[in-house]
């Protein structure tokens, strides 16, 4: 009897642990180093156009981050994560070539420390 009042009590929380409320924290991005422009239409530091580079900006990070799109291991958006989908790198790499016709600069490999700026 004892077991089955506390099984009731503890499986509730065991189940909104595993749950939770539906609410996601903003995972913390890391910065773009000093001395990186964020003026052109390329971040040759990602390898992504810089208005999608999370890498560079909170706000983009936020907004990945609430689509659910981001890779926790690498700390950047899943559908940027070039360590974790290197095919990835091809096809950003693609619009740059697109635009200029030409590669585009190799960006980092996305593991120093970066925190985007606000």
């Amino acid at each position: 009897m004892y077991r089955k009042s506390l099984w009731g009590i503890v499986a509730p929380g065991l189940v909104a642990a595993t749950i939770g409320c539906g609410k996601t924290e903003p995972v913390p991005v890391k910065q773009a180093s000093a001395g990186h422009s964020h003026d052109a239409w390329w971040c040759d530091e990602h390898g992504v156009p810089e208005s999608v580079c999370a890498l560079c900006s909170s706000k983009v990070a936020a907004e990945f981050q609430k689509k659910g799109d981001w890779c926790r291991n690498h700390d950047r958006p899943d559908s940027q994560c070039f360590a974790c989908h290197p095919e990835l790198e091809a096809k950003f790499a693609a619009l740059y070539e697109a635009k200029y016709g030409k590669q585009p600069p190799k960006p980092d490999d996305g593991h120093d420390e970066h925190q985007p700026k606000s």
